[in-house]
């Protein structure tokens, strides 16, 4: 056994041979010191920065529930009579899901925005697939991400709409605008998302007689599928990882306008529904087998 070890087989600390109050002679600490000074800015630049990305994250919670709603009413859009009073209503929301986006522009003014993304990003995503549903609905084509940034640039007269102002950094910016752009990555994931609820919208279709909505829908979900593929392994993990979900979305439209093609004129327009139902299922016991 060494002399650093005691009877236990234990080394000694060092500082075990220095009797216990000349230990904590030091405690007491100078709290002008440079050093302490250094540290306590050191401290009051963290606090502010979790503070202002826990409010990030609250604001892309509400941005998220507010698209998903803008969502669930465009899916009325196949029932309804009037589809320009729905189209109208979801123009109102977007706006006040815009209002959101701009608290998170003014919150980002000054800031390095990907240092804060990932506070934000599951907003944004969701923000591009509402966006982006309610310009399919319009066009039949799909948005590009220039026109979403261009929607995110706010003036003085937007700001004025939103009487809150969530940080000190947004007070310094009275004048001028604020815009905050997306990232390619929140575009790619958004549009992936897209997919499945333009299969929702086709199935709403089909089970109201719409026989056109599937085969628009089925061309778009394939050039936005070749899209994809050009990317394949090369982009980011999340997109190749919603990939598979897409081509889901694709072989389920697709089976649907084959069922509908070869058996449209022998099934009447109420049970179409129920036969694109069947299929739909038969194609997720084929994916549960393999």
């Amino acid at each position: 056994m060494s002399s650093k070890e005691g009877s236990g087989g234990f080394r000694k600390r060092k500082h075990d041979n220095f009797p216990h109050n000349q230990r904590r002679e030091g405690k007491d600490v100078n709290s002008s010191s440079p050093v302490m000074l250094a540290f306590k800015s050191f401290q009051q630049e963290l606090d502010a920065r979790h503070d202002k990305y826990e409010r990030l994250v609250k604001l892309s919670r509400d941005i998220t529930v507010e698209s998903k709603r803008t969502i669930f009413l465009l899916h009325r859009i196949t029932s309804a009579p009037d589809m320009e009073e729905i189209l109208t209503e979801s123009e109102i929301k977007l706006d006040g899901v815009r209002q959101k986006i701009l608290q998170v522009a003014q919150e980002l003014s000054g800031e390095d925005m990907h240092q804060f993304h990932r506070a934000i990003t599951t907003g944004l995503q969701e923000y591009v697939e509402a966006v982006s549903f309610q310009h399919f609905i319009k066009t039949r084509s799909l948005i590009s991400m220039d026109e979403i940034n261009k929607q995110l640039i706010f003036s003085t007269e937007d700001n004025g709409k939103e009487n809150k102002t969530p940080s000190s950094d947004a007070q310094d910016k009275q004048c001028g605008t604020w815009r905050l752009k997306i990232t390619p990555v929140d575009y790619l994931l958004g549009v992936a998302d897209l997919t499945g609820e333009l299969m929702r919208m086709c199935i709403n279709s089909v089970g109201n007689g719409d026989i056109d909505t599937p085969f628009e829908v089925s061309q778009f979900l394939r050039q936005v599928y070749d899209g994809f593929s050009f990317i394949g392994n090369t982009g980011p993990y999340e997109v190749s990882k919603k990939l598979y979900t897409l081509k889901q979305s694709l072989a389920k439209v697709e089976n649907a306008c084959y069922a509908l093609k070869v058996r449209g004129s022998e099934i009447p327009k109420h049970m179409l529904a129920d036969v694109f139902s069947v299929k739909t299922e038969m194609i997720d016991q084929e994916e549960g087998i393999s």
